[in-house]
């Protein structure tokens, strides 16, 4: 708590009048439980710091590395250059080393974790960087500060996500852009569910071995709620094949993405695991003894997000009844363009 701090002391000390921070007074590292508190985040703070210390760190950050090429694709498609931009949860930098002046001009690089930031690539250096320690569910940003806000695959982890959406919205100036990818829906169903049967059998019951993932359908119902506008969501799969599901469960270690659900058990019996893996291999590994595709499957679903804070000169949807085309003539619709066509010359 006092590093993080001083750093943010020295920070707002030194800062421009461009880099908008509330005072110091207002910032927590981590809010008091609540009954919506679902996550240890002190615990995710830690297994973030065992794995970026360690030195093979970098091995483990294939998903994130992919993942945050692809948020880049999307922000390129937005054809403006952004003042300040915050890299919200910005990891080893998996989308900041993707981001050139073209598209931003003022980067502000954040994360739970110092020892991350500290390994954080830069973008080019025609970019300015600043890099802060900063709690997801305790933005420390001004209202109507900031022009886009980038979050690659760390909102998975906040207790409080629409409070957190909210807060993205309030910090975005008028037609700013919140852009992020994050964990949903059936991620890990293999290993949550052989983990399950195996709990039952071996232990007699279920524990919460994986962090629950909010379903794809309400996450634009959260976003909705907070206040953004013209939303954009799609959705997509990355399978990764592992030897094993011992290998699955190591590299999520090395990647900081351990189990972090507060009421956790303590530790994995050993029958229950070799039970698991035996398990894993039954339901989803390749039966197919020829087959060159071998060993057992991960499924990561990946919802990637687009919202725009309200401003008038945004497009407006057209009034209720104003359409000149039905639905139900949809089948026909070439023969409609070309007639309308026809009118109007």
């Amino acid at each position: 708590m006092s590093c993080q701090m001083n750093i943010l002391r020295k920070l707002v000390t030194n800062a421009k009048p461009k880099l908008f921070i509330r005072k110091l007074a207002t910032l927590k590292t981590a809010n008091e439980p609540t009954p919506m508190t679902v996550f240890d985040r002190k615990a995710k703070v830690i297994q973030k710091q065992r794995a970026a210390i360690a030195e093979d760190s970098s091995v483990y950050e294939y998903i994130k590395e992919e993942v945050g090429y692809r948020l880049s694709d999307r922000l390129f498609d937005i054809k403006r250059q952004f003042n300040l931009v915050v890299d919200l949860g910005c990891g080893y930098g998996h989308v900041s080393k993707h981001i050139s002046i073209d598209n931003v001009k003022e980067l502000i690089m954040c994360d739970i974790c110092q020892e991350i930031l500290n390994k954080a690539k830069n973008p080019e250096p025609e970019v300015k960087v600043s890099k802060i320690v900063v709690d997801e569910e305790k933005l420390p940003f001004e209202n109507d500060s900031i022009d886009l806000i980038i979050s690659c695959l760390n909102l998975h982890w906040v207790n409080n996500l629409p409070s957190t959406f909210l807060q993205i919205k309030n910090s975005l100036k008028n037609d700013g852009v919140f852009l992020g990818a994050m964990l949903a829906g059936d991620t890990l169903f293999e290993l949550r569910s052989s983990l399950q049967l195996a709990g039952i059998e071996r232990d007699g019951g279920i524990a919460p071995r994986i962090s629950p993932f909010v379903r794809l359908r309400d996450v634009g119902a959260l976003m909705q709620s907070a206040g953004f506008s013209m939303l954009t969501l799609d959705t997509d799969e990355l399978i990764i094949r592992y030897p094993s599901m011992f290998e699955l469960m190591w590299d999520l270690k090395g990647m900081g993405e351990n189990n972090a659900v507060l009421q956790r058990p303590l530790r994995l019996n050993k029958n229950t695991m070799f039970s698991a893996a035996a398990i894993y291999e039954k339901l989803y590994g390749n039966k197919d003894e020829d087959s060159d595709t071998k060993g057992i499957p991960a499924t990561f679903q990946v919802l990637y997000m687009i919202g725009w804070k309200p401003d008038p000169s945004q497009p407006k949807p057209l009034s209720r009844g104003s359409g000149q085309i039905s639905i139900k003539d949809i089948g026909e619709l070439d023969k409609i363009v070309k007639n309308l066509g026809k009118i109007e010359t």
